[in-house]
């Protein structure tokens, strides 16, 4: 995820970045390291103790200024990229994990499956032009892209990242897959 976002968003672009399911903070703390600019990255979390340990981490290696906010995703507002003001949207999402998570959650009170709920907050989230890229070890690349890349949300098929495969039963593979869209 990090050699992608290098490519796409380079640092000196300054973007907006937002890491949902951010856990430990790692991402927001390597991007730093690779000179994103720390004010401009948040990592989101629904786990208090994940944000805690996240700051332990950002200001351990001294990026204090990396925003960690304790939220869910999917039943809350989606918070601005910069504190305080209103309507913003994020140049780039990144979920490693997230909504391979929120997928194992069921259905909600209303009969729908919470995970349906996740790909109208990504793009509801990004700004014209905004990238998402995700990774999961339990979707296909196929089933991302029926899942993200449809025109009511306006997100488009941008790439892929390539990962090794393997082959068992006749068949080819990969452990996980990760794929960007684009916001219209």
């Amino acid at each position: 995820m990090l050699n992608w976002t290098l490519e796409n968003y380079p640092a000196d672009t300054t973007p907006y970045i937002l890491d949902i399911g951010t856990g430990n903070g790692i991402m927001t703390v390597t991007l730093a390291e690779n000179g994103y600019d720390p004010s401009r990255l948040v990592g989101l979390d629904y786990s208090e103790p994940s944000i805690k340990l996240a700051r332990a981490v950002a200001n351990g290696r001294e990026y204090p200024s990396i925003r960690y906010i304790v939220s869910d995703f999917i039943n809350e507002k989606v918070p601005e990229p910069i504190e305080g003001q209103s309507g913003g949207k994020w140049d780039l999402l990144l979920d490693k994990g997230t909504y391979d998570a929120i997928a194992l959650s069921g259905k909600s009170d209303d009969g729908n499956t919470i995970v349906s709920r996740y790909p109208p907050k990504v793009a509801e989230a990004l700004k014209s032009g905004g990238m998402f890229l995700i990774t999961s070890c339990n979707f296909t690349e196929e089933e991302l892209k029926e899942a993200f890349g449809s025109p009511e949300l306006g997100l488009t098929y941008h790439s892929r990242i390539q990962h090794p495969t393997y082959t068992f039963g006749g068949k080819s593979g990969s452990m996980c897959s990760s794929v960007a869209f684009k916001k219209n």
